[in-house]
């Protein structure tokens, strides 16, 4: 087993840079990674956290950063343990074989897949709705915006990966703001909210029943695998034999930014609101922010809620682009055939921009399952495999026996089981 490790080391004999200080391409990958993360599923954080009462609020509170930063970086350490330029699809088969290759650049395209198509019907009734209500315009028909509004996207994607990089991190400024504007309008209207729950401790076995639920819609909401891979490969070329070292350094500056502006902007929801209307706004399927804008009947609310919800979609869809091509790429590569890398580029991306449109376009209601159903997907990749590939594989043997290990195993696996649960209740 030394001699394997000490195989893997030799790879970065040559190593690209050193850790010196901080560099701007850091920078542009820590807000990257927020910019997938942070996406329009933090509009429903309040309210499905909310939900569960005040002491597993703070539970969840407390768990946040552990729960997302040793998943992620579990996953770049095994992306990171494979060859030179070797992706998350490449890796896998690199360590456990051709078949189970095949089989889970499938999984992890059919898992990250749907969700761009979610992105894709999201932007398109948002943008939608702010033309006609905010802006008193009439829209155009639904398949000429969403045909604008991906291809607009797509053209960005054109541009290569450092540019969707930089793309989103610069999106992320005005993201960041927009949470920080409505997080502290919101701090004179605080009633109390979810603190009249303070005084019920619920017993153990619903306390617990309760925290099952509810880590699924915390682990997701702060999830941004889809560009974990592309992020190691990056780190790698960067910074050869240090790239362990300083993309953990990167994902955990990213989760601090993640945890502390999303707990805030939660708390000061949750603050606000009463269980009674947080119920109210499940109910009636609203974000929070578009229940805010109805229950204050702001006008600065209910013009900023759409720009906000767009910029919150438009970079996790280009997030979520990355890992979706780079799985469809997989597939097709895998089949045997080897186009030039331009023509797979163009392959991928009119594939996407044709599924995309379509959907879009339809809008069916199909997909909330479908993201469900790809939710236990999405945890066995981040939170499972690689455990298990710490356990199993040589070239990650130096990752044994650390207590995070335990905990990210034990956190997928109740993430897993709940989603299972919820989606078969």
């Amino acid at each position: 087993m030394n001699d394997q490790a000490n195989s893997v080391d030799e790879r970065y004999a040559t190593t690209p840079a050193t850790l010196s200080s901080w560099s701007r391409q850091d920078t542009t990958w820590m807000l990257g990674l927020f910019g997938t993360a942070i996406g329009a599923g933090t509009l429903f954080l309040p309210i499905n956290a909310g939900l569960g009462g005040f002491w597993p609020l703070v539970i969840l509170a407390v768990l946040a950063f552990p729960m997302t930063f040793f998943a992620h970086r579990g996953l770049t350490r095994f992306v990171l343990s494979g060859r030179e330029g070797s992706d998350i699809t490449d890796v896998v088969e690199e360590h456990f074989g051709i078949k189970a290759g095949a089989l889970i650049t499938l999984l992890y395209f059919f898992a990250i897949f749907p969700i761009l198509l979610i992105y894709s019907v999201a932007l398109t009734n948002t943008v939608g709705s702010f033309m006609e209500h905010q802006l008193h315009i009439m829209p155009p028909s639904r398949a000429i915006l969403s045909f604008v509004l991906i291809l607009g996207l797509l053209a960005v994607v054109r541009c290569g990966e450092q540019v969707i990089v930089k793309a989103m991190s610069l999106m992320v400024y005005p993201f960041i703001v927009a949470l920080l504007f409505l997080a502290v309008y919101l701090v004179p209207h605080w009633t109390g909210g979810i603190l009249s729950t303070a005084n019920e401790v619920p017993a153990p076995s619903a306390l617990l029943n309760t925290l099952w639920l509810a880590i699924p819609v915390m682990v997701f909401s702060f999830n941004h695998s889809p560009i974990i891979s592309a992020f190691a490969v990056d780190q790698k070329r960067q910074y050869g034999a240090h790239a362990d070292e300083r993309s953990s350094q990167i994902l955990c500056r990213a989760h601090v930014l993640m945890v502390v502006m999303v707990l805030f902007f939660v708390f000061s929801c949750v603050l606000t609101l009463s269980p009674a209307q947080l119920a109210e706004a499940k109910a009636q399927n609203l974000s929070i922010l578009s229940y805010l804008a109805n229950h204050f009947d702001n006008p600065t609310i209910a013009f900023t809620a759409p720009l906000i919800a767009f910029v919150a979609i438009a970079k996790s869809f280009l997030g979520h682009y990355i890992g979706a091509s780079e799985g469809l790429k997989g597939l097709i590569v895998k089949t045997g055939r080897r186009p030039a890398p331009k023509t797979l580029d163009r392959m991928t991306a009119a594939f996407m921009l044709v599924v995309c449109w379509i959907v879009a376009t339809l809008n069916p209601s199909i997909l909330g399952m479908i993201e469900t159903l790809g939710g236990p997907v999405i945890a066995s990749i981040l939170f499972l495999m690689p455990m298990y590939a710490i356990r199993k594989v040589p070239a990650m043997a130096r990752y044994r026996g650390q207590a995070s290990n335990v905990f990210v195993t034990a956190v997928g696996l109740v993430a897993i089981t709940a989603l299972v649960y919820s989606f078969i209740a």
